[in-house]
């Protein structure tokens, strides 16, 4: 038998493929058909808490569209008409493909073809009756939002009824630093998260830890509230805020020094941005 698809095992290369891997995930409840445009384990931000190994900075490599859609079209058919889930030892409740996640080891809006690539997977995934019963699902950092490119792909992804998953972990200058490695600011990023909303539906996603000085309930915290009072003030088409926290080890430097917060805790922050009026999911 393959190895056992767990929610631990997040590894892009388990099913031999070199775009396309699968994750039981614990966030959809269920088989998530991860798409890896990041080969190269290269992005442009480097978190703390980065499950990557190896991680380089630097774009997306070449993507081959060929390769990309055979292997697409083959995963799928394993799936629907194979005996994956047997070979991969996945429980009953686990056998649906909850989703389709642009994911993979870097930050997959580097790639050049961007948008190309999301209308060969749109199609490809529409044509094998995948699409719109499951999610379509870009997670991204979102720093490249600003550029063309990045917009392109943004109206292919909504044309599909797919959604974004932008990550905001601090609206500190001095927390983003630290966390996420990036000089850019929480300013530019609210700009950026602005411009995603009215491309596509778009969900934030909020990665929580404990780590070294890192003052998470105090003035992360408090700066992080008011981020979301001024996305209701503004009117921002969001609904819906994703926490979480570490739950594989981290593979970067800092990793000794990274904990995972209590389910207690997220739920208790959770529950601070309740009362903005927002929806808010908990994953530990």
């Amino acid at each position: 038998m393959d190895t056992k698809l767990t929610t631990s095992n997040h590894d892009t290369s388990v099913a031999g493929l070199t775009y396309v891997y699968p994750v039981i995930s614990r966030r959809v409840g269920g088989l998530s058909v991860g798409i890896n445009f990041n080969t190269n384990n290269a992005c442009n931000w480097r978190c703390v808490y980065c499950q990557v190994p190896d991680l380089k900075l630097g774009a997306a490599p070449e993507l081959d569209h060929a390769l990309l859609e055979k292997e697409l079209r083959y995963f799928l058919n394993e799936v629907l008409h194979g005996d994956f889930y047997e070979r991969f030892g996945v429980a009953e409740e686990n056998k649906v493909i909850k989703d389709i996640a642009i994911a993979g080891n870097g930050e997959p809006t580097s790639l050049k073809d961007f948008a190309g690539a999301i209308e060969l997977i749109g199609r490809v995934a529409t044509e094998m009756d995948v699409l719109p019963d499951s999610q379509f699902v870009l997670i991204t950092n979102g720093s490249l939002v600003h550029q063309a490119k990045v917009q392109a792909g943004l109206r292919v992804l909504n044309s599909y009824g797919g959604e974004v998953w932008f990550k905001f972990d601090s609206a500190t200058t001095a927390g983003r630093a630290l966390i996420n490695n990036t000089a850019q600011s929480w300013q530019a990023s609210l700009e950026n998260l602005i411009k995603s909303c009215q491309l596509c539906h778009t969900k934030i996603q909020t990665c929580l830890i404990s780590y070294k000085h890192y003052d998470l309930l105090g003035e992360e915290w408090r700066a992080y509230l008011v981020l979301l009072t001024e996305l209701k003030r503004l009117n921002v088409a969001i609904k819906d805020i994703m926490l979480y926290t570490l739950a594989r080890p981290s593979l970067q430097p800092e990793a000794e020094y990274i904990q995972a917060v209590s389910l207690e805790l997220l739920n208790a922050l959770a529950e601070d941005i309740r009362l903005l009026g927002f929806n808010v999911y908990v994953n530990k």
